[in-house]
C-alpha cells in the first residue's frame, strides 16, 4: 500500500496531462465542424431553400379545382355562353367572373316580381349552361332611378330584391343547388346607362347572374 503511494507521489504531472490529451483534441475536433457548419449555411443565398423546403413549399401551393378561377365541369364551356343568342341576354367576362345580364322586361311585368312564362323560359334555358359552372352564383336585381311606392315595393330596393329572390327560387327549382346561390337588390345603386333617358333606364332596368371565379384563400 505504501509502495503505491510512493510510487503516485513520483508519478510526474506531465504524465496526467498526457492522459487526458485526447479529451483536447476532441473538443477542438468538434468546434472546427461546428465552425464548418456555420460557414456552409452562410454560404447559401437568401431566397433558396433546400430540397425538403422545397417540397413542403410545392404542396403547400398546390391548386385545387376550386381555386384555379372559374371552373368549368366540361371543356369549351365558357366560350359556349360568350355565344349565348337569346335576344335580352348579354354574356361579359370580368374579374368577379362571367355576369348573364338580363333585360327586366324579357322576364317581369313592369313594377313586379313576379316572373312571366317568358321569363321562366329564359331562366330555365339558361339554368342548363349554369349547371355545368362550380362555384356560387349571385343573382342581382337592379332598377331605374323612378321611385316606387306601392304596398308591396315601398321602395326600388325592395323591388330589386324581390326580382333577385325571383329569380334565386326559379334557379333552385331548375335543379341548382340552392346552396350556391344568393339574392342580392341594389335598387338604382349601380346604374350603367344615364337615368336622364328613357333608353338609359330601360339598361337600368335589369338582372345579373353572376357566375363568381373561385380564388385561393
Amino acid at each position: 500500500m505504501r509502495q503505491r503511494e510512493m510510487q503516485h507521489l513520483l508519478t510526474p504531472p506531465a504524465a496526467a496531462a498526457e492522459d487526458e490529451g485526447w479529451l483536447t483534441s476532441y473538443l477542438d475536433v468538434l468546434t472546427l465542424l461546428l465552425t464548418l457548419f456555420v460557414l456552409l449555411l452562410s454560404l447559401i443565398p437568401r431566397g433558396e431553400t433546400t430540397d425538403t423546403q422545397a417540397a413542403s413549399s410545392t404542396e403547400a401551393t398546390v391548386v385545387t379545382p376550386r381555386d384555379a378561377g372559374l371552373k368549368p365541369l366540361n371543356e369549351g364551356l365558357e366560350p359556349r355562353l360568350a355565344g349565348l343568342d337569346v335576344a335580352g341576354v348579354r354574356v361579359m367576362t370580368g374579374e368577379q367572373g362571367v355576369t348573364l345580364r338580363i333585360d327586366d322586361d324579357l322576364l317581369f311585368p313592369s313594377g313586379q316580381a313576379t316572373l312571366t312564362g317568358g321569363g321562366r323560359r329564359v331562366i330555365a334555358g339558361l339554368a342548363e349552361d349554369i349547371q355545368h359552372f362550380d362555384g356560387e352564383i349571385s343573382v342581382e336585381g337592379h332598377t331605374d332611378s323612378v321611385p316606387i311606392a306601392t304596398r308591396r315595393f315601398p321602395s326600388n330596393w325592395d323591388l330589386s330584391a324581390a326580382r333577385a329572390i325571383a329569380v334565386v327560387r326559379y334557379l333552385g327549382a331548375q335543379g341548382i343547388d340552392t346552396s350556391r346561390l344568393r339574392a342580392i337588390g341594389y335598387g338604382d345603386t349601380r346604374p350603367t346607362a344615364d337615368n336622364a333617358t328613357a333608353a338609359g333606364r330601360a339598361a337600368n332596368r335589369r338582372v345579373d347572374i353572376l357566375l363568381h371565379r373561385q380564388r385561393g384563400e
